[in-house]
């Protein structure tokens, strides 16, 4: 890379302004272009708050790690994939399994960083992780045949995922968590919100696992084990008060065996365990059919730690062709209720 190392237009910008006497404002923000064959981290390392790594069409073979604030990494496309290094990295991003790792602190995390228009495929945990972030948008990557999560995040607020495809991953293909290594209470989220993605042929499509304060909107979930989770536990507080709605989810009907933590699943579409104060709306959930305890269109369950979940609102839906029932209700918390919600059949019979 040369010492301009900025796209084509951003030079001439440069250049003309420095003719004319004037610096122009796209002067301060660069755009460092890189090639395949040529190192993304160096790019990134170059680069300064407020710059774009633009990654032109090609395969690249390594990790990458964004720990400076107010950096975009962008692609050209889904025909721009980022696959493991073919030498195993002894520390950092790549030796943890990841693809792009987003890394800020506690006490400093980064902030306004751009994930875009890119594919992580073949890593042996995330193809994309965020940890400590601030405003962290993830958008138009193609996540696949990642070991582990999709696209995942945990310590961070106000995170932005959308237009999203998230395709066989070995866990959820879109994982948010207060923290994936301990236990604590439900972090708030400060409004992170997952919107307008495509999630299939995962073992769960989406997972907010001890979180608050979220929307959940416009996203098409088929083919996984599990549509969406909504999970809590004992800690306080309690994860929920967050929003599930307008989403498809249909013949969420993959088989995947039971866990250290979990059953054997299949056939679920949304299941809401030790929550409380979620609203599920307006969605339309289908063709749901196993013989899992997790089993049906809209299941609340009590945790596997024994919380029970509480004032969740079911409301609106449209379900049909679920087994065993549309709505399933096998937790004996206190104030949840299902209402206006177009079904056929539920457990137990009278909540459509």
């Amino acid at each position: 890379m040369t010492k301009c190392s900025i796209a084509y237009l951003a030079c001439t910008a440069a250049l003309v302004g420095a003719a004319l006497g004037t610096t122009p404002a796209s002067a301060a923000r660069l755009t460092h272009v890189v090639h395949p064959g040529e190192s993304i981290q160096k790019a990134v390392d170059a680069a300064k708050s407020g710059d774009t790594v633009l990654l032109t069409p090609g395969t690249y073979r390594e990790s990458v790690t964004v720990s400076k604030s107010g950096l975009t990494l962008l692609g050209m496309g889904p025909g721009t994939v980022l696959q493991p290094a073919t030498k195993k990295a002894a520390t950092g991003c790549a030796a943890a399994g990841n693809g792009i790792c987003v890394t800020g602190t506690a006490a400093r995390p980064v902030k306004d960083v751009t994930v875009a228009n890119l594919s992580v495929t073949g890593f042996a945990k995330a193809g994309v992780f965020g940890t400590s972030t601030d405003r962290m948008t993830v958008t138009r990557v193609y996540a696949a045949k990642n070991g582990v999560w999709g696209i995942a995040q945990e310590q961070s607020v106000h995170g932005a995922f959308r237009y999203n495809h998230a395709k066989a991953n070995g866990d959820a293909g879109l994982f948010l968590a207060n923290t994936v290594t301990a236990e604590q209470g439900a972090k708030d989220s400060k409004g992170a919100a997952v919107q307008s993605n495509r999630l299939e042929g995962n073992r769960i499509g989406l997972t907010v696992r001890r979180l608050r304060n979220l929307i959940v909107a416009d996203n098409y979930v088929t083919g996984n084990c599990v549509g969406m989770f909504v999970v809590g536990d004992e800690n306080k507080p309690r994860a929920g008060a967050l929003t599930v709605q307008d989403n498809q989810i249909a013949q969420n009907n993959k088989s995947c065996p039971k866990t250290k933590r979990l059953p054997a699943l299949q056939g679920s579409g949304i299941v809401l365990t030790g929550a409380e104060d979620t609203l599920v709306t307006r969605n339309r959930i289908s063709g749901h059919s196993g013989k899992s305890p997790l089993s049906g269109g809209v299941v609340l369950f009590k945790s596997f730690v024994g919380v029970t979940s509480e004032r969740n609102r079911i409301s609106d839906n449209v379900l049909e062709n679920n087994a065993p029932a549309d709505l399933v209700n096998t937790d004996n918390g206190k104030g949840n209720t299902f209402s206006g919600n177009s079904c056929r059949a539920s457990k137990p019979a009278g909540m459509c």
